[in-house]
Order: structure tokens, then C-alpha cells, then sequence
């Protein structure tokens, strides 16, 4: 391990430091860890994950990346690791060097257990503040998928299904 020769001076300058992989967000100046997600959570978000990269690939619109991924919406506040990010070709741009600076165009978090109000409360206030096009939220275990979309710097439920994302953003619905 390296000394330090100047400490770090804000929040944003430790989170930079962290060991890359480390499962950790920057939300308004709040540095939080977070254990590495449970089984039902990775097989959900990898059946949407999947689905996604098919309809994005095929249709040539962007890119989908899933977490860990650090999305960095300011440069001193706030970084998030969403499950799913896609980003559209509008704005692949943010991209550099293998890292994202921006507000991505949708957003999809799946939910952990004993953590559910950061992504329904606390995420998805950001993310309206930010201005992500589109936000869903699925519950593993039930599959529930509650959708968003931003309509006039606020978001409006689009979608409350079993199993099932209606994305308005893409123009497509798809199972998982």
C-alpha cells in the first residue's frame, strides 16, 4: 500500500481512491459500501440485462452496462453504480475512457432486501433531480417492476407489472 502524500479533501477525492470493483455510491456527499448482492438479484439482472443488450444491439441505439459501473452525475457529490445503465447514442460521448460522466438515459435498479428505501426513495429522488429519462425498480423476489419516466422534471409512474418492462424510452416491452 502507497503512503499518502496529500489527503484526501472531500468526499469525492476518497471515493476516487477506492480499489476499483469496491461496491460503493456517492449520494449528495454521503459515502456508502455495500455488501456484493444476493443470488435472486443477479438472475434477475441478468435475464433483463440480456434482454436489453439484445433489443440495444439489434436496433444500434447505445449501450447497456451493468454493475459495478461507476456513473458519475456531477463532479463532486454524486456517484452512483446503478444494476443497469444504458446509455444512447446521444450521449456516448460521456463515455471516456471507459468511464461515464453524465446522466445516463435509463436506469434500472433491482432491489435488496434489507436496503429497499435507497433505491425507491433516496436513488430514485436523485435520479429525478439528475434527469434520467427512464427509472424501473424490480423486486426480486416478487418481480414486481415499477417503472418511471420523466415528464417536465418529474417522475410519472409508467408501468407497475408482474415479470414484465414496458420501457417508453426504448419503445419496447419484454419479459424476464
Amino acid at each position: 500500500m502507497e503512503a499518502l502524500i496529500h489527503p484526501p479533501r472531500s468526499l469525492m477525492e476518497v471515493f476516487d481512491m477506492l480499489p476499483e470493483g469496491t461496491l460503493a455510491e456517492l449520494i449528495n456527499n454521503r459515502l456508502s459500501m455495500s455488501p456484493a448482492p444476493l443470488s435472486s438479484h443477479q438472475k434477475v439482472l441478468f435475464k433483463i440485462a440480456e434482454r436489453l443488450v439484445a433489443y440495444v444491439d439489434h436496433k444500434h441505439v447505445g449501450e447497456v452496462i451493468i454493475a459495478p459501473f461507476d456513473v458519475k452525475l456531477d463532479e463532486t457529490r454524486n456517484v452512483v453504480q446503478p444494476d443497469i445503465t444504458v446509455i444512447l447514442k446521444t450521449n456516448s460521448h460521456q463515455i471516456v475512457n471507459g468511464r461515464y460522466s453524465g446522466v445516463p438515459d435509463l436506469i434500472v435498479e433491482i432491489l435488496s432486501p434489507g436496503n429497499k428505501d435507497h433505491d425507491l426513495i433516496t436513488k430514485k429522488d436523485l435520479y429525478e433531480k439528475f434527469g434520467v429519462k427512464e427509472y424501473w425498480i424490480i423486486d426480486p423476489e416478487t418481480k414486481l417492476a415499477l417503472g418511471f419516466s420523466l415528464t417536465e422534471k418529474k417522475f410519472i409512474k409508467i408501468g407497475d407489472s408482474i415479470g414484465r418492462i414496458d420501457s417508453l424510452l426504448l419503445q419496447v416491452g419484454f419479459e424476464f
